[in-house]
């Protein structure tokens, strides 16, 4: 009869298992923490990116609202007060639609000679808070301006109107007007009561 006995103090182990395995488990948390790191790195430049880009659009917050008080500041000065409030009260106008560009142009059209015509228009407000259009008027002769005051004053929509400043040229190749007008006007808005065309475009 045979015996096996076995001397050693520690049971046997298959070591070299032992350290594949050990080897792999470490493997996989390196991977891991590499994993963890780059995108700890990517979430990092990220934040910095939209840090950087908020502290761009705060300084440009507060560099509009610098620009905001001294507009304020101006505008609140004794001298521009006036300006202020025309302005004010021409964008009343426009944002209560009493003041429709398409009606001036359609009572403007109505009153307008043959050969003359309207090279720029701009509203503007008098001290008495009345409505005033500054008109630039070409054509051929003065007597179409004064046409034109006069079917103006006749008309309800305008009143205390006047050729401010005439101005000649000679003919020139493409050039169709030999005399420029600025006239000036008071524009009556229309209202439902008194022009059946009403006061919107």
């Amino acid at each position: 009869m045979r015996l096996n006995i076995n001397l050693a103090t520690q049971p046997y182990e298959d070591s070299r298992q032992f350290w594949i395995y050990w080897s792999a488990a470490l493997g996989l948390v390196a991977l891991l923490t590499l994993a963890l790191v780059y995108f700890a790195a990517v979430g990092f430049m990220a934040g910095a990116s939209d840090r950087r880009q908020m502290s761009e659009l705060k300084s440009e917050i507060a560099r509009l609202d610098q620009e905001k008080l001294q507009a304020q500041a101006m505008l609140n000065r004794p001298d521009n007060r006036i300006v202020r409030d025309r302005s004010r009260f021409l964008n009343q106008l426009f944002e209560q639609k009493a003041l429709s560009w398409t009606l001036i142009f359609e009572q403007l059209e109505e009153v307008m000679p043959t050969h003359l015509h309207v090279i720029s228009i701009h509203p503007g407000v008098t001290e008495e808070n009345n409505l005033q259009l500054k008109l630039v008027v070409g054509g051929d002769t003065r007597e179409q301006a004064l046409d034109l005051v006069r079917k103006m004053e006749n008309s309800k929509h305008f009143k205390q109107t006047r050729i401010e400043a005439e101005k000649f040229s000679e003919a020139q190749s493409g050039r169709k007007d030999r005399v420029e007008f600025d006239i000036n006007a008071l524009y009556v808005p229309a209202t439902p009561g008194r022009d059946s065309h009403g006061g919107s475009d």
